[in-house]
């Protein structure tokens, strides 16, 4: 335990989480609330790279999850106004995505490689077709608005949503992406992370010392689901607006392009892709119709030149530094 409370890592997320909570003094409101969303689909990419680094498997439906979180917060405001808290929201976000991680995941699990794959774009496109034609239970293409809650009893007053969400919202976005990182860091370095990465490397040798394979990939998929989910739930109060989009292949396919942005073989890639994608869809989206076409450019010249992605680059360098400084010195 004290040599990971006094390790570089350790150091580093202390530093990191003292400039967060420095940005509002320094960022404007616009930023502020471009950085709240890098951070929440900073805890969806932990989540997607649960399953795609330490499990081994790739999925292309990771939105549908994310759409359950955020949607039963927007069900929970329709249906039960009364109760519309965000502890209570974020309560019926992890499980609403965890249930739905546990039913789609038993059946995505018996499969690996490429079928395992197109079961969950498969199933995160039924997802979608029920959000998008239930109009009268979830407001098909419409969506659903998602005004301000109550926290824990205490109604926002004499204050503006945008003014709320760029201030005392940015720190609770901060404290949930600080706890999801941290128990996810638990999460793979625990024996269920290492027996995990044990049926990564071989299921047959997995098998042999006693390790149930398919169960161990479905908790993992339960996990990432409900981490997913945890993501779209605190992800729906900074947009204030919810829609089937989010279910959608599309927006799996960009939650897969994050993660392999900054790097999915470096615990923290995924969190450096998922702000870095946040800004790049930004300017690309204002400086061109055809922003897909610089994402799917980027994505090429990613896979090309650097395959493990933006930290894995900055590894590579520094790896390759550190002996030349120690022959320098020597």
């Amino acid at each position: 335990m004290t040599k990971y409370l006094f390790s570089s890592r350790a150091l580093a997320y202390l530093i990191t989480l003292v400039v967060l909570l420095l940005l509002p003094q320094v960022l404007d409101p616009y930023h502020l609330n471009m950085v709240e969303t890098g951070l929440s689909l900073a805890i969806l990419g932990l989540g997607l790279n649960l399953l795609l680094r330490y499990a081994g498997v790739l999925s292309f439906g990771h939105g549908a999850y994310f759409a359950a979180g955020a949607y039963a917060v927007g069900l929970l405001y329709m249906y039960f106004p009364e109760h519309f808290s965000f502890e209570l929201a974020i309560l019926a976000s992890l499980a609403v995505s965890a249930l739905v991680s546990a039913i789609f995941g038993f059946v995505c699990v018996r499969h690996t490689r490429i079928f395992f794959s197109i079961l969950t774009l498969a199933l995160a496109m039924l997802m979608f077709a029920i959000l998008e034609k239930a109009y009268h239970f979830t407001g098909g293409s419409d969506g659903i608005r998602i005004p301000l809650p109550t926290f824990f009893g205490m109604e926002i007053t004499g204050m503006r949503r945008f003014q709320f969400m760029v201030g005392p919202y940015y720190y609770i976005v901060v404290g949930i992406f600080s706890a999801a990182t941290l128990v996810m860091l638990a999460i793979v370095n625990s024996p269920f992370g290492k027996a995990l990465q044990a049926t990564r490397d071989n299921e047959v040798r997995a098998e042999m010392v006693g390790i149930r394979v398919k169960r161990f990939r479905w908790y993992a998929f339960v996990i990432s689901g409900t981490f997913s989910g945890l993501a779209g739930g605190v992800w729906s109060f900074v947009s204030g607006h919810i829609t089937p989009e989010i279910s959608n292949w599309v927006f799996s396919g960009e939650i897969v392009y994050m993660v392999l942005l900054g790097g999915f073989m470096i615990f923290e890639g995924p969190i450096v892709g998922a702000v870095l994608f946040t800004y790049l869809r930004l300017y690309a989206v204002a400086w061109t119709e055809y922003w897909m076409l610089i994402v799917g450019g980027t994505l090429v010249v990613l896979v090309l030149l650097l395959p493990g992605g933006v930290t894995g680059g900055v590894a590579d360098l520094v790896g390759k530094l550190r002996p030349r400084r120690a022959e320098g010195r020597g």
